[in-house]
């Protein structure tokens, strides 16, 4: 079944009591239990599970080609489920150029855990391969990469982490399943912040993880997700799920405008660089055009001039708003030194930007009369 007729169908039944074809909200955080003890519908509590939840599970494994799916609050608290899921002096390898909340749970949280991190990076495969050690359990991938937009090699990834006896994450956030099957790729776990994305509209936040066989560190996955209780509301999955309805084809939009967007920029004498994998000129474009089926809503710029030219554009732009994330139906902006803080290795002239559902020329226009 093609993506598209499962976008719109798996995890969604009419319901049965009253036949409506939208899904109702359940609010219940407790479910009645039978005379003989069972719960009619499986569902006991709240937090263990909830039938919104349940169905966008279904959804997303579906989506991803996956056995199983894990709905968490965040995508930080799915990335902590995983990271919690380890045992102390277990080895990660992780990429240099990451999402900075992912690495500071690595350095900052799991260091005095006794989680050991090598970060290194991911386009260099020898580097990977020295990075090995026979304590490592997870090569985590972010492909394409956040905020430098950096290409990897999902499948020789995969091959590297399962020699060395570890399994292979991949961060799918913003190519979104439509774009990038990191499982059919050899990956063993997916993760996704469907706040972005498969949320679409920026007014969910959540994540979750698709596993590529159910297994016993599947099973410690769930017991983060049940015990440690960081789970999405029902009306939180009800909107994931309602987003997903639509993700092929909003995707095919934000693909098609960020690649009229990249191609204006990387002609223009006050951009030093675009990073984005559309293009040919990007070091990760011929590994893209392999790995996707389209290159995605998501670039970065460098601005000539340094930081206080890159804070100038974004202060100037009328449709782009200045804010963090990404995925929704507007376009976003914004300086991601800025963000990170003190500690970022982000150029100070980069821009990053959310391509999002407006004309592309209009976007265009905008960003000319804020660069003229």
């Amino acid at each position: 079944m093609r993506i598209e007729t499962l976008a719109v169908h798996a995890g969604h039944t009419t319901d049965p009591s009253t036949g409506a074809v939208a899904p109702p909200i359940h609010l219940s955080t407790t479910f009645e239990r039978e005379g003989d003890g069972s719960f009619r519908g499986g569902h006991t509590y709240g937090r263990s599970s909830n039938p919104n939840r349940t169905s966008l599970e279904l959804s997303l494994s579906a989506l991803e080609q996956g056995v199983t799916a894990l709905a968490y609050s965040s995508g930080s608290a799915a990335t902590l489920a995983i990271l919690q899921s380890l045992s102390p002096g277990d080895h990660v390898v992780a990429p240099s150029d990451a999402y900075y909340g992912t690495l500071r749970q690595l350095h900052e949280i799991f260091a005095g855990w006794g989680l050991v991190c090598d970060t290194v990076d991911m386009t260099d495969l020898t580097a990977v391969e020295r990075a090995m050690r026979p304590t490592t359990r997870i090569v985590w991938c972010e492909t394409p990469s956040n905020p430098m937009v950096r290409v990897v090699d999902i499948a020789r990834i995969a091959e590297l982490a399962h020699a060395a006896g570890a399994r292979c994450v991949v961060d799918n956030t913003w190519a979104t399943p439509v774009l990038q099957q990191p499982l059919a790729l050899g990956a063993d776990l997916v993760m996704h912040s469907t706040t972005k994305y498969l949320g679409g509209h920026s007014d969910v936040t959540s994540g979750a993880i698709v596993a590529r066989q159910d297994d016993d560190f599947v099973e410690r996955l769930r017991l983060m997700q049940r015990v440690g209780g960081a789970v999405p509301s029902p009306f939180d999955c009800w909107l994931v799920l309602r987003g997903i309805r639509t993700l092929p084809w909003r995707m095919r939009a934000h693909c098609a405008n960020a690649m009229a967007v990249a191609r204006f920029l990387e002609q223009h004498s006050s951009i030093e660089a675009v990073h984005y994998p559309g293009l040919p000129s990007h070091d990760g474009h011929e590994i893209a055009a392999r790995q996707m089926s389209d290159f995605g809503g998501m670039m970065s710029i460098q601005v000539r001039g340094g930081e206080a030219k890159a804070l100038g554009l974004a202060a100037r732009l009328k449709l782009f708003t200045r804010a963090t994330s990404l995925g929704g139906t507007e376009s976003l902006i914004e300086h991601r030194a800025s963000v990170e803080g003190p500690t970022t290795a982000t150029p100070v002239n980069l821009l990053r930007i959310s391509v999002g559902l407006e004309h592309p020329d209009d976007l265009i226009e905008d960003l000319a009369a804020a660069l003229s």
